[in-house]
């Protein structure tokens, strides 16, 4: 630092010197945005293709193997599945008119949720801590109305 006439003082730091780590700065976040959008780009499409496997899964189990179909199902579901049939999830899931897994035709990843679009069916689904769990089955859109599912949670 050195006085100024009216002997306060002033900086004496170059601005070429501020003009470049600024710019370096400016250019790390820059870079490191780039990096988090791609790397959430990849993220999401093997999210999506990671939940369309469950949904899938779920399906084909829901009418065979009804211990392999509940473990594929988010909590509450099972709760409910059992409460409403009065008997176990891997009893109950058998007797659920689920369609048998038709080809998907879309997946859409928000966050902690995803919709997986087949030929004829919707499933959602949540992350659990062990992974993508089936939330509903069995779903129909109905317009502006919620989906018809015959498969949730409460």
């Amino acid at each position: 630092m050195s006085p100024d006439r009216a002997g306060g003082f002033r900086s004496r730091e170059p601005a070429s010197g501020l003009r470049f780590e600024t710019v370096r700065r400016v250019s790390i976040v820059v870079m490191s945005l780039l990096v988090l959008v791609t790397a959430g780009c990849a993220d999401t499409g093997e999210r999506g293709a990671a939940a369309a496997s469950v949904a899938v899964r779920l399906l084909r189990a829901a009418g065979t193997d009804g211990p392999a179909a509940c473990a594929l199902l988010a909590p509450d579901t099972v709760s409910e599945v059992e409460k409403s049939a009065g008997q176990s999830c891997a009893e109950a899931i058998l007797d659920e008119d689920l369609p048998a897994p038709g080809t998907v035709v879309g997946t859409q990843v928000y966050g902690q949720w995803a919709q997986v679009r087949l030929s004829d069916d919707t499933v959602f689904l949540a992350v659990f801590p062990g992974g993508w769990r089936v939330v509903a089955a069995g779903c129909e859109p109905r317009g502006d109305r919620p989906y018809d599912c015959t498969l949730g949670g409460a």
